[in-house]
């Protein structure tokens, strides 16, 4: 960067969380500009405040340098100072990033470390909890085809020690820093899924990310695109086109995208897609303290996929961030159906300072969907809500029991080409040992299977959201549906209506007086 470019800011928006790989992205890392008192607040009384906060704090770093009883490091009274101003805001994005962080940043591109390719963010405190509660290592998503996805970690999963060490006190740059390592070396984490607690042996991979995959589904009807998105990535639109270039070769009646575990990426790409996808109306607004923070993104009239052609997304609580915005863009200006599970609710914005060797990230803006509605820790529900029913107390035991017994790493090296026949035989002797759903099992033994093999692009076996999702293009309802679903800042205020209802009549029982009735959610059903 040049001397004239000192300041600039970078469109390093919208990155859903840490990502734990070792991958070639580049980004630029503006300096810190200080901004005076009267800019940003418009010479009020809180400049006055604000003059004698920093003049205290200068004064008391002096006066620690000077008369402490043994001779402190001013380095580490520096870098004490930042990351306490950072974790008073109490923003699991923002964070002071020491020398070491910033290097490892520069480290990424060059390929240096292996990973184990999972987005991951500080687990965000639960207000009902209380402040002494220990906030861990959440896991946003795991990315396709690597050691952590191949294991079969989850998003939702808490990573609650890394070799032994309790991530409570780390950020998560710092625990991105203890995850990543040579290739070819070994990271345990301890897992936390539910009531479970499992320990899961990785070996660190050079992560390579791809960042779209694409098939065309073959129906009755003609042939369904499918498209999935695993990142945002510079190179993404570039791939988006080609892979409609090649359904428009090969003929398809519907698209289906993809982005389930989608832990986000850059601004631009996401903009870049939907502009693809909509031929008017706004994709994403971004509002923040400073007016030079604040942008309305508005779609161009070229279209890359036909209007006549119907869209479904798929998403799910590992779609985040850039995820989201492709989800509200589609959504609100009534272009796509929404299948699956409610998002991660990842709605803010985040910049990268230097303040050279250190630095530190920032959230300067939330970001808008078309409908004025911000998603941040409330995510984007589906019009049609499909998942797995989530595993009891008992099953999440029988499931730990399942993982420390080496029964399924036994059978995938033993039986590395087992049929599907042979797999479900095996699943049928396992549900006679452990009390788990025989659905669970025989995912759990596929999956197993293809943790040494490249992913399928698509799963008709097991996948029940995208089954769900092609069923509903065969239904003559369905441009109905679509017209007549509701916008995401709607779909929010119904659900919360209906958890503030569902929390009204708990109080009432537990007042004896008779409960309030609960609103009830729109659950929109395809017709058979």
């Amino acid at each position: 960067m040049s001397k004239s470019e000192n300041g600039r800011k970078i469109a390093w928006s919208a990155v859903g969380a840490v990502v734990v790989l070792s991958a070639a992205f580049a980004f630029a890392v503006p300096p810190a500009v200080a901004q005076t008192a009267a800019a940003s607040s418009g010479g009020t009384a809180s400049d006055a405040d604000t003059r004698r906060y920093i003049g205290e704090l200068g004064d008391t770093f002096r006066f620690i340098l000077q008369n402490y009883v043994d001779q402190p490091e001013a380095k580490k009274l520096y870098e004490g100072a930042m990351k306490g101003m950072f974790e008073a805001l109490s923003d699991p994005y923002s964070t002071f990033l020491d020398e070491g962080l910033m290097s490892d940043m520069t480290d990424i591109t060059a390929g240096q470390f292996g990973g184990v390719g999972l987005y991951i963010a500080k687990q965000a405190k639960d207000p009902k909890k209380g402040d002494d509660q220990p906030l861990y290592i959440e896991v946003e998503s795991p990315i396709e085809d690597t050691p952590g996805a191949k294991y079969g970690i989850q998003s939702g999963d808490l990573i609650l020690k890394i070799d032994g060490e309790s991530t409570t006190p780390l950020s998560s740059f710092q625990a991105q820093q203890k995850i990543r390592g040579p290739v070819g070396s070994t990271v345990v984490l301890t897992i936390r899924r539910g009531e479970a607690e499992f320990e899961a042996s990785l070996v660190r991979a050079v992560i390579e990310i791809p960042t779209v995959k694409s098939a065309l589904i073959p129906t009755a009807k003609g042939n369904i695109a499918y498209l999935r998105i695993i990142e945002f990535t510079a190179q993404t639109k570039a791939a988006f086109d080609e892979a409609i270039k090649s359904f428009n070769k090969e003929g398809y009646r519907a698209l289906i995208l993809d982005v389930r575990n989608d832990g986000g990426g850059l601004l631009q790409a996401v903009i870049q897609v939907s502009d693809a996808l909509l031929d008017s109306g706004t994709i994403v607004s971004t509002k923040g303290r400073n007016p030079f923070e604040n942008s309305i993104n508005r779609a161009k009239s070229d279209l890359a996929v036909p209007k006549d052609k119907p869209v479904i997304l798929l998403i799910n609580k590992g779609s985040a961030s850039a995820s989201e915005i492709l989800a509200g863009a589609l959504k609100d200006n009534k272009r796509a159906y929404l299948v699956g599970e409610n998002t991660y609710g990842k709605g803010s914005v985040q910049q990268i300072y230097s303040v050279d060797p250190t630095g530190y990230k920032l959230t300067i803006a939330r970001y808008y969907t078309p409908s004025d509605q911000n998603i941040d820790k409330t995510g984007i529900p589906p019009d049609l809500e499909v998942k797995d029913p989530d595993l009891t107390e008992a099953q999440s035991a029988e499931l730990t029991k399942l993982y420390e017994s080496g029964e399924l790493e036994a059978y995938s090296k033993a039986h590395g080409d087992a049929s599907a026949d042979d797999r479900n035989t095996f699943a049928a002797a396992l549900g006679k040992r452990y009390a788990l759903p025989d659905r669970i099992l025989r995912i759990l033994v596929k999956n197993q299977l293809e943790r040494t093999k490249i992913a399928p692009v698509y799963d008709l076996e097991f996948d029940t959201a995208l089954n769900s999702a092609i069923k509903l293009m065969d239904d003559p309802a369905y441009p109905q549906l679509l017209g007549a679903s509701k916008t995401v800042k709607e779909l929010v205020g119904t659900k919360k209506a209906a958890l503030d209802a569902a929390a009204a009549a708990a109080k009432d029982k537990a007042a004896g007086s008779a409960p309030a009735a609960p609103a009830a959610l729109p659950s929109p059903e395809p017709k058979n």
